[in-house]
């Protein structure tokens, strides 16, 4: 989360904007964003530099080559640290007329990978700011934000986002980091896996993944074979918004992965010929606001299950997109795990009986704020096509570390955030953010959690009780509520009292009235 110092800043480039002339919502981020990405190819070139410095050999990889490009300029000049300086007249003409073309054109070439994802979507890349006075102001605000941190990034465009009129409408907003860094902990990524969002926006599960894949493989890059599934083959995006792909590419960029397949897709309305079976691992908080027609609505989904709902729809794809033996954790609001429509009941059973559910993990209900109030579970299942859901395991979360409110402030401080803090909890602590938990537990759902009494906050249900409660999976139907006994006075007791007070009241009053005279 980023701090209050960092929210003004952004505020303050925002305003900028609007005061220099260009008040579409969607294009101020594009450019805020074309301009943080610039800034970041200088920071990974300048750590090239470091490296072959500090090694004495050459660069291994340039971002920005040698020499002069075909209109005769520098392409060091192209570099963030270097026209930051510039007069604004000058900068004005290096950004429009070089930075930006080489943007479009021969960067993918300098990285090595002309095929890229990320040289698809910069082919529409345009630079929109009108004058040089906007841009020197823009610039050198976005040069005082500390872009150290790779989850700034995202954090930055989180707030971003919060401040289009039209976020959160149509079902779509961002998952929180914590929230993803829990599902994607739940599924342990594995180096050989194939990753798919198919509604992925800002590519936050696949970037979660990855930096979950560095860390507990960290020599996964030094094998070849390894090293080229994660960079070519493993992270698979789609999405229908060109600038959520364009961000999403970008993004996937930075945090080291040279070649994501992030795509244009309409997941819900095209047929998956090629898609089918090819992943083995689904992540995804799918948009689940709306429903569409049925000629809308890609035919091989609708042979899952009929139905209009796009929450639903979605489940299909994911069945349909994962091989057997793939896993996925997946959001879904609260109305998927009880709604009574022949498609709900169909898709759960579906899921209790031929596949394996092995989780429903319910959210508290403020998780979305300020976006959405929206009741959601998170739902952990593997692909079998043969069954083998035996017990299906619950977890009520009822705590994730922030305020459930609009504001979302943190209860802890951030060393003891997340799903993994960096810092143990104290039982205390625990009851204010619930995540490490989870994941404490969860290793024990065919052991030590079979045991537990369904009163408590994680317990399993048998297959067979969930089918006869029709294939309903919300915890509180399984949960089961102890009342403690209250003992209250009875009624003549209180009556007693009262005439007791209003005996002691007329005295009072005579008292005062002797007294007065």
């Amino acid at each position: 989360m980023i701090t209050g110092e960092i929210k003004n800043q952004v505020d303050h480039i925002w305003d900028a904007f609007w005061s220099g002339g260009i008040s579409n919502p969607l294009e101020v981020i594009e450019q805020i964003t074309y301009l943080l990405f610039i800034r970041r190819l200088d920071d990974l070139h300048t750590l090239e530099e470091n490296k072959a410095n500090r090694l004495s050999r050459p660069m291994e990889r340039r971002v920005f080559p040698q020499g002069n490009d075909a209109k005769g300029r520098a392409y060091e000049d192209f570099r963030w640290s270097r026209f930051k300086h510039f007069a604004p007249a000058e900068m004005f003409t290096v950004v429009d007329e070089h930075v930006f073309p080489f943007l479009r054109d021969d960067l993918a070439q300098q990285l090595g990978n002309g095929d890229s994802t990320y040289a698809h979507h910069m082919e529409g890349a345009r630079f929109t700011i009108q004058k040089p006075a906007l841009l020197a102001k823009v610039v050198d605000m976005l040069d005082k934000v500390p872009m150290e941190d790779r989850d700034t990034k995202g954090d930055i465009y989180e707030y971003m986002l919060a401040k289009i009129a039209t976020a959160g409408q149509n079902g779509q907003f961002r998952t929180p980091r914590h929230i993803i860094q829990l599902m994607v902990e739940l599924t342990a990524p594995q180096p050989n896996d194939v990753i798919c969002d198919p509604a992925c926006g800002t590519a936050g599960f696949l970037v979660a993944a990855g930096e979950y894949l560095r860390k507990h493989y960290p020599n996964l890059l030094h094998d070849e074979t390894l090293r080229k599934h994660f960079h070519y083959h493993l992270f698979h995006g789609f999405d229908f918004d060109n600038t959520m792909l364009r961000i999403a590419s970008m993004n996937m960029l930075l945090h080291g992965v040279e070649g994501p397949d992030i795509r244009y897709r309409d997941s819900l309305a095209q047929d998956h010929a090629g898609e089918e079976e090819k992943y083995t691992l689904v992540l995804a908080n799918p948009p689940f606001a709306g429903s569409l027609d049925y000629e809308n609505t890609a035919k091989d989904l609708l042979q899952i299950v009929k139905t209009k709902k796009t929450e639903l729809l979605f489940l299909a794809l994911f069945l349909r997109l994962l091989k057997s033996g793939g896993r996925a954790a997946v959001i879904v609001p609260e109305g998927v795990l009880f709604g009574s429509s022949k498609a709900h009941k169909e898709l759960r059973r579906i899921l209790v009986e031929d596949q394996k559910l092995d989780a429903v993990v319910k959210l508290p209900s403020g998780v979305f704020k300020p976006y959405a109030g929206v009741s959601t579970a998170i739902l952990v299942f593997t692909k079998t096509n043969s069954g083998g859901t035996d017990f299906i395991w619950f977890y009520d979360v009822e705590a994730d570390g922030w305020s459930l409110d609009d504001k979302r402030t943190p209860l802890l401080s951030e060393d003891k955030l997340g799903s993994v803090p960096c810092t143990a909890l104290t039982d205390d602590e625990y009851a204010m953010n619930n995540l490490p938990d989870v994941l404490a537990r969860w290793p024990q759902r065919a052991g030590a959690e079979r045991n537990r009494p369904r009163t408590a906050q994680s317990f399993c249900v048998p297959k067979d009780d969930i089918a006869a409660q029709g294939y309903d999976l919300s915890l509180n139907r399984y949960k089961e509520v102890v009342y403690e006994a209250a003992e209250h006075r009875s009624p003549k007791e209180i009556l007693a009292d009262l005439w007791k007070l209003e005996d002691e009241i007329q005295r009072g009053m005579k008292e005062l009235e002797r007294l007065f005279g």
